[in-house]
C-alpha cells in the first residue's frame, strides 16, 4: 500500500517542512518552530500531529524530546523528494544576498540536485556574460552558499549591491571574476583578496518561455 495514502494533508506539510529543515540546517526542527510553519496556535497541536506520526513511523521522538525522521513517506520511486529553495529576487544594501528581505519565492527543488546540509538559493540570470558557460538570459540558476570556490568555479558575486555571475580565477593577490561570454563588451572584474564570494553555480534551469 502506498505510504502516501496513511497521511493526511497537515501530517505530509509537517513532514516536508522536517525535511526541508535537514535539508537547510542539517538538524530537525523544534516543536516551535514547526508550530510556526504549520501556522498552529499552540505547542499542543504540534504535539497531537508528531504523536501521529510516530503512531505512523514516521518519526521518532528521542529521549531529548528532538525529533527524528525515520520513514519518509515520499522516499518511495514514485514519489519525489524536494525541499524549498528561496529565489533572491533583488539585493538590498549592506544586506546578505539570501537574506529574507531579498527573497522573491520558493521553489520545489528534488533533494537528488542539493545536498543535505547546505544552503541554496536560486537567481534569475541577467544578460549575455555567461552564455558560452551555458547560463543564458533568464535562466533560473542554483547557487550552494558559501564563501569559498575553486579555479574554474562559476560563482555569485556582490559587486556595487548587485548579484553577478562568472567564472572565478585567482592569481597571486588578484581575484579575476571572468565573463565567459560570445559578446565582447563583457570585461573581466579585478577584486582584491578581500573579497568574499556568495556562492558557487551548481545547477542551471533553462528559460523555456
Amino acid at each position: 500500500m502506498d505510504k502516501m495514502i496513511n497521511l493526511t494533508p497537515k501530517e505530509l506539510e509537517a513532514v516536508r517542512h522536517i525535511r526541508n529543515c535537514v535539508a537547510h540546517y542539517g538538524r530537525t526542527p523544534s516543536v516551535r518552530e514547526l508550530m510556526r510553519e504549520l501556522k498552529y496556535k499552540s505547542p499542543r497541536s504540534v504535539q497531537d500531529l508528531l504523536e501521529k506520526l510516530e503512531e505512523k513511523m514516521v518519526v521518532k521522538r528521542t529521549k531529548t524530546g528532538s525529533i527524528q525522521l525515520k520513514n519518509d513517506p515520499e522516499s518511495s520511486s514514485s514519489h519525489a523528494q524536494t525541499i524549498n529553495v528561496p529565489i533572491v529576487a533583488t539585493v538590498s544594501c549592506g544586506t546578505p544576498i539570501w537574506a529574507e528581505e531579498n527573497i522573491e519565492s520558493f521553489v520545489a527543488v528534488s533533494t537528488a540536485i542539493v545536498k543535505s546540509g547546505a544552503k541554496y538559493f536560486l537567481l534569475h540570470a541577467s544578460g549575455d556574460s555567461m552564455n558560452k558557460a551555458g547560463i543564458n538570459d533568464g535562466d533560473l540558476v542554483l547557487v550552494k552558499q558559501q564563501a569559498s570556490a575553486q579555479n574554474g568555479d562559476k560563482v555569485v558575486a556582490l559587486i556595487d549591491d548587485r548579484a553577478t555571475i562568472k567564472e572565478y580565477k585567482h592569481a597571486g593577490n588578484t581575484i579575476i571574476l571572468q565573463p565567459k561570454s560570445t559578446n565582447h563588451k563583457h570585461a573581466p572584474i579585478i577584486l582584491t583578496e578581500d573579497f568574499q564570494i556568495q556562492g558557487v553555480v551548481e545547477n542551471v534551469i533553462p528559460n523555456t518561455q
